[in-house]
């Protein structure tokens, strides 16, 4: 089981930059990749960025320009770089952490989230 913990959302105008981290902690056989979603009120939760465990990166288009997913594998963090931000860009970001655990049953990919964090970008 892991944990996560997101931090860095906030206020903020169009055109400025926010940077989230989270924060991953527990055990887990093996880590696939780590991911920011987001979740505006009555709309789905979307993908916004992922890395994978090799470190090659996959991002929405409306964000590909905008936003820069990375990590820290010393500290156990993950951030997103949002840069020009948007008005549209605001919802409730969550961290993702998909990884494989395994016991005597045998082993299972599991998805992992963050409690999310609140970007709301003025115009």
């Amino acid at each position: 089981q892991v944990q996560l913990v997101e931090s860095g959302g906030g206020l903020v105008q169009a055109g400025g930059s926010l940077r989230l981290s989270c924060a991953a902690s527990g055990s887990i056989f093996s880590i696939n990749a780590m991911a920011w979603y987001r979740q505006a009120p009555g709309k789905q939760r979307e993908l916004v960025a992922s890395i994978t465990n090799d470190g090659s990166t996959n991002y929405a288009d409306s964000v590909k320009d905008r936003f820069t997913i990375s990590r820290d594998n010393a500290k156990n963090m993950v951030y997103l770089q949002m840069n020009s931000l948007k008005p549209e860009d605001t919802a409730v970001y969550y961290c993702n952490l998909e990884g494989t655990d395994c016991s005597a049953a045998g082993c299972f990919n599991n998805d992992y989230w963050g409690q999310g964090t609140q970007v709301t970008v003025s115009s």
